[in-house]
């Protein structure tokens, strides 16, 4: 039960009675396909200059101004609902994306949990199918959500205004962090837009972090993201408190490799061997832990120089 209630408090999903004959639960998530503006730049300005001049939090008088006709745009996200779609929630908590839409709902379970993922496609801008794909879980070819033509179902290609339900299971293989995309005909265009997502998956009886961080690195036009967002001052910031199990949540979408680096930490790996980056390629991901020790303000960021200086950094904040 205290790991029940270790997950509850993220807010991020109901637990239906009953549940799998393993002892694990039925989670239930409904989510959608929404049409929104998304600003990938809301401050307007690119706050790092030739010099590699760096302001936290807020761009320098000698910042770069970002014309919006690139950095607003009108794209189609994943969003969570409450039950049958009756109301927009949250797709995370802020500690974990800063409140952002993208990436789309944190879909959290344990090894032995059985997940319904219901979807509804709500696409009034493209009028585009959609679909949910998903990594590192086990499921039925009917819940594979990919698209092939003359071959895949219902679940590779649902209309606007249709809904489907997916059904997936955490196996003892799924711990970890995973990614979900659109896999309909339309999974570049998605893709691009920032229609993607995760997964967190714990142990069966492994501990729940304190703080659990999303970064998904992806390319949008001009601009190198981080949750569809460029540049300090409108990337994440990440907070933390001496003491606190962290764990940051890594995924890469679109075509390109990277590398994570965080200022001033360590993580060791499952060699148990130190390092402080980490290369993760397109729709690869990865957790890492520690617990938190040092205090301060710190930068983290794609280690591809070229990526950091399009967007691809921000700002992390450990306070005693």
């Amino acid at each position: 039960m205290a790991g029940v209630l270790a997950l509850a408090a993220f807010g991020i999903y109901r637990v239906w009675a009953g549940g799998a004959s393993d002892g694990g639960r039925t989670i239930d998530y409904w989510v959608a396909a929404v049409p929104v503006v998304w600003n990938i730049a809301p401050n307007g300005h690119d706050a790092m200059d030739t010099h590699m001049k760096m302001s936290m939090p807020m761009p320098s008088t000698t910042a770069t101004t970002l014309p919006t006709a690139q950095t607003v745009l009108r794209t189609v996200v994943y969003r969570r609902y409450s039950a049958n779609w009756r109301k927009p929630l949250p797709n995370a908590p802020n500690s974990s994306a800063d409140g952002l839409l993208i990436p789309g709902p944190l879909i959290q379970a344990r090894v032995g949990d059985r997940l319904r993922i219901h979807f509804k496609n709500m696409d009034t801008l493209r009028h585009q199918p959609h679909s949910m794909h998903f990594h590192g879980v086990h499921y039925a070819p009917s819940s594979d959500g990919a698209y092939v033509p003359g071959f895949s179902g219902r679940d590779a290609d649902v209309l606007p205004g249709q809904t489907y339900t997916y059904r997936l299971t955490a196996g003892k293989d799924s711990a970890g962090v995973w990614p979900y995309h659109d896999h309909s005909p339309s999974m570049h265009d998605s893709i691009e837009g920032g229609m993607y997502g995760m997964l967190s998956i714990l142990g069966r009886h492994e501990r729940a972090p304190d703080r659990e961080f999303e970064v998904v690195f992806a390319p949008w036009g001009k601009f190198m993201t981080i949750d569809g967002r460029a540049y300090v001052g409108n990337t994440p910031v990440f907070h933390a408190k001496v003491g606190d199990l962290v764990q940051w949540d890594v995924m890469a979408m679109g075509s390109d490799f990277h590398t994570f680096h965080v200022h001033g930490h360590r993580w060791l790996t499952s060699g148990n061997v130190a390092r402080d980056t980490q290369t993760v390629g397109p729709a690869e991901s990865f957790r890492i832990r520690w617990r938190e020790d040092a205090p301060g303000t710190w930068l983290y960021h794609c280690h591809v120089e070229d990526h950091m200086m399009h967007g691809m950094i921000g700002i992390y904040r450990v306070s005693t």
